[in-house]
């Protein structure tokens, strides 16, 4: 839970009920950086890995009000991910377009990094925005993750893109 401007960011779990925000982010300006939109069967797909994810979890952001209701901005998880020869968490995120320029992503990102803190399991998470991607670098840098360099990956399979690679030390700041 991380506050902005004056409005706590919950994290909730993915649920069944969920697929309505899937299908918000959906649009060509939304996933022009992830290989564009994807079709309906890809979509139902998407929300049954998201509600079966057995390593990791997907959360819609929610802005809470203060009454105890809030509204939806966008999501965040974690997921394993294998990387230069291990298992690492990693993460990604959207923020619906009504919502996006404040900060919203930043207090979600945040907030999984405690999550994912306490989940323990992978001593890292990364993200992978596109090297191009000044919003999602931006959060990254924000949020408080460190730049480790420029990688090569596909994202959609077959689609090949240049990324950076931004972490947090999970163990870092922990003692016992």
């Amino acid at each position: 839970m991380e506050l902005n401007g004056g409005r706590r960011v919950l994290l909730v779990p993915w649920a069944g009920g969920d697929l309505w925000l899937l299908r918000r982010c959906n649009t060509p300006e939304m996933t022009d950086q992830l290989g564009g939109p994807e079709s309906e069967e890809q979509l139902l797909s998407r929300h049954r890995r998201y509600c079966e994810l057995a390593a990791g979890r997907m959360y819609r952001v929610v802005l809470d009000g203060g009454d105890g209701d809030g509204e939806t901005v966008g999501s965040i998880g974690y997921w394993e991910h294998e990387w230069q020869g291990g298992t690492v968490w990693e993460t990604g995120w959207a923020v619906l377009p009504e919502f996006q320029g404040r900060g919203l992503a930043v207090s979600a990102a945040r907030a999984l990094v405690g999550v994912v803190r306490e989940a323990g399991g992978h001593p890292t998470l990364h993200a992978f925005p596109k090297v191009d991607h000044s919003a999602s670098n931006g959060v990254c840098r924000k949020a408080g993750f460190t730049l480790r360099g420029q990688a090569d990956f596909e994202y959609p399979k077959g689609n090949p893109i240049r990324s950076n690679d931004w972490y947090v030390d999970l163990r870092a700041g922990l003692s016992g």
